[in-house]
């Protein structure tokens, strides 16, 4: 099995809650026939929209939405129906061939099928420094920053996808898709999001901690950042 994740865009004119209201409603069922399984879709709802301060934006315009799936090969010979389904459900699309490693499973707050799982999920496309060597941003990102987004963050899921390669002509030159998932309140209270609620001196030390690691092996100016809601759709 290899697992995919597509990022979408909107039809310019469609509003941002009818378009996710669509996805929702259409996406999962259409892929599901086309003959995938674990589907999981971000979307940018009203639900996140106080958490606006936190996104970063590299596309222009930016995703609107992730999708999340699983299938017996993501060879183009086979991708036909998964193509057109997401094509129907986008004004274009993008995707790539991952290899997932999950770090923190939610267990705290575990999806229900159909259901917007609690709180929220940061999804972020990330790109590698252009003056580090591949094989050393994934050491440092994998034997290093690991365990500093663990230690300094109240993250219940953390969810690793390294780029095996991209799957469709011209997709943003990512190098990682990352999802954590966050308290609610975590989207406009930086103590949350940090795990130093009430400990200012707690908050400053984190907060440095992670920006240090980040610049470690990350380009700043290329990378996609966005709260979303996250909806599992089951093993299925």
């Amino acid at each position: 099995m290899e697992k995919v994740i597509a990022a979408l865009w909107a039809p310019a004119d469609e509003p941002a809650a009818d378009y996710a209201e669509r996805l929702l409603r259409g996406l999962p069922g259409a892929l599901r026939d086309a003959g995938v399984s674990r589907v999981r879709i971000n979307v940018r709802d009203a639900d996140v929209a106080a958490g606006a301060a936190l996104v970063q934006a590299w596309q222009a315009p930016q995703q609107d939405a992730i999708v999340q799936f699983w299938l017996p090969s993501a060879n183009a010979r086979f991708r036909g129906d998964i193509d057109a389904a997401l094509a129907a459900h986008s004004a274009h699309f993008a995707l790539y061939l991952v290899a997932e490693s999950t770090i923190i499973a939610n267990t705290d707050h575990a999806p229900q099928p159909g259901q917007r799982t609690w709180g929220w999920s940061q999804a972020s496309f990330i790109t590698f420094r252009p003056d580090m060597a591949r094989a050393a941003a994934i050491d440092h990102w994998h034997g290093h920053h690991t365990r500093v987004a663990i230690e300094t963050q109240s993250n219940f899921e953390y969810v690793q996808n390294l780029i095996v390669r991209p799957l469709t002509a011209g997709a943003p030159a990512y190098d990682a898709f990352v999802e954590e998932c966050f308290p609610a309140t975590a989207l406009d209270q930086p103590q949350v999001f940090f795990d130093a609620v009430g400990n200012q001196p707690k908050f400053e030390a984190n907060l440095a901690t992670m920006m240090d690691s980040c610049a470690g092996f990350i380009d700043f100016a290329r990378v996609d950042v966005m709260p979303t809601s996250q909806y599992d759709f089951g093993a299925a």
